[in-house]
């Protein structure tokens, strides 16, 4: 485990001013707030945020090295008949990547249908690209019930096991995410609710709020519903599989609104 210390003038932009240094996603890494940012009065006695992010070494991903596009074919011009001229020489075509998008499509697809054989479930297996080096698999059938689960814990654990299976041995690693019976969009509609709900409980008492333990999906959907709001700040802590959001009452920023309102021209002098 890793960390870097970032400081910023609130704490949600030291924590956006680290992950972009990283170049992770929110729910890849841990926070942990070393000092709350200070507004003070009109500038001063004002000091910054400064949180610590832990992150995992075989989160990071290395720079992508762009792919040599292949050399496009000219059309073979056809000559008046007469004596055939000798083929000219063909030169051995350079190796393709080592995993193409084709290939990973293919080691998806036979890695969740040999899944779903041994669990005696029937499900069509669709793979669609949404990005380079992100897939989304949906499962088509009846009755998929079963692959859902309780809050979504077999679908996850069947992402789970094909994110490591179709990584395993490989530099470059591609994200996968599986969907069954359109559960992930009911899901997030009802995280984002959630979220608001406890905004509304976090401003309305001064309090913070700890939420049950969620995967990285369903934290990152939570972070993301209340990342512009004015008032309330989230964060993850713990560790798998009981790390937890926290919902917070960002009074510094709250203050710092309330004094550039009251004292507009005090701004940035």
């Amino acid at each position: 485990m890793r960390y870097i210390d970032v400081t910023g003038k609130t704490e949600e932009e030291a924590i956006r001013a680290a992950l972009s240094q990283l170049g992770l996603e929110r729910d890849d890494v841990s926070v942990e707030i070393l000092e709350r940012s200070k507004s003070g009065f009109l500038g001063i006695g004002s000091s910054p945020a400064k949180v610590r992010v832990s992150y995992e070494l075989d989160v990071a991903e290395e720079p992508e090295v762009p792919q040599a596009k292949p050399a496009e074919k000219k059309p073979v011009e056809k000559k008046p008949e007469g004596k055939p001229e000798p083929a000219p020489e063909q030169k051995p075509e350079q190796p393709a990547a080592p995993v193409s998008e084709t290939e990973d499509a293919d080691r998806i697809r036979a890695f969740l249908t040999g899944l779903l054989e041994h669990m005696d479930c029937r499900a069509q297996v669709k793979v669609y690209e949404e990005e380079k080096n992100r897939y989304k698999v949906i499962l088509e059938g009846q009755r998929l019930g079963a692959l859902i689960g309780r809050r979504g814990e077999t679908l996850d654990a069947i992402q789970q096991l094909t994110n490591y299976a179709v990584n395993s041995g490989r530099d470059k690693r591609v994200r996968i995410h599986v969907d069954a019976e359109n559960y992930r969009a009911k899901r997030e509609q009802s995280l984002e609710s959630l979220a608001n709900k406890v905004a509304g409980k976090v401003l309305k008492y001064r309090r913070s709020v700890t939420l049950e333990p969620m995967n990285a999906y369903e934290r990152h959907v939570i972070h993301a519903a209340l990342q512009d709001h004015p008032d309330v700040t989230t964060f993850s802590t713990g560790t798998e599989p009981n790390r937890r959001i926290v919902v917070a009452y960002s009074r510094y920023k709250s203050a710092e609104a309330a004094v550039k309102e009251d004292f507009p021209e005090t701004e940035e002098e």
